[in-house]
């Protein structure tokens, strides 16, 4: 996968050097020079001085072959720029920009853009941890497992969630039915819209995406 990364601070070079080492081919775009030297020697990919919304500068990071830009800078006006720059401009498929303000999450995610919002994410561990201690961050911490969100396709209604699921690689654990949040049983016949959640082996992402029929 081609990815862009627009900030190279504490996120942005841990991002880049987790994609790296995974082998994917990795841009990484800062306005200091001095930024980079958080990649360390073993980073492999392309580094630009610069800003994220620089068309000219974008272009020359090959922004109209990559798959994936990351708007992490510690600016949420820069983030949420250079986000509208890769979606609209340049209609890259995946496009995420960090946000630290909440409200503002929430109107830049009815835009259409996939927003992350460190500040509700790592307030929502906290409060984990304090109403209950065995609430895990794992599948946060590691890059072992990942949360899969499918839109069920027509192809998958009508099934039953055990004949979906794929063991030791593919585990359905909630539906999104509506305002409603189930955590499906085996025989769970899946409807129409849902929305399937389900724990994923990164290792494994491609052969389950495959299997699934997902693009």
């Amino acid at each position: 996968m081609y990815v862009i990364i627009v900030g190279c601070g504490r996120v942005g070079s841990q991002l880049a050097k987790l994609l790296s080492g995974e082998g994917h081919d990795v841009v990484v775009v800062d306005k200091s020079q001095s930024s980079f030297d958080r990649l360390g020697e073993t980073f492999n990919g392309l580094t630009l001085v610069g800003n994220g919304f620089d068309l000219e500068l974008l272009k020359n990071a090959g922004i109209e072959k990559a798959q994936a830009f990351c708007a992490v800078t510690n600016g949420d006006n820069t983030n949420l720029i250079s986000a509208q720059v890769a979606k609209k401009i340049f209609n890259v498929k995946t496009v995420i920009a960090r946000v630290y303000d909440p409200q503002r999450a929430y109107i830049y995610q009815d835009l259409g853009l996939d927003i992350i919002s460190g500040t509700v994410l790592f307030a929502s561990m906290i409060r984990d941890k304090i109403i209950e201690s065995r609430f895990s961050s794992y599948l946060i911490e590691t890059k072992e497992l990942g949360v899969l969100e499918i839109e069920a396709p027509p192809e998958m209604v009508g099934k039953i969630i055990r004949s979906i699921n794929i063991p030791h690689e593919f585990l359905i654990t909630a539906i999104l039915r509506g305002p409603e949040v189930l955590i499906p049983e085996p025989n769970t016949v899946v409807r129409e819209k849902d929305v399937l959640m389900g724990v994923v082996k990164v290792a494994n992402l491609a052969q389950v995406k495959e299997r699934l029929g997902l693009k």
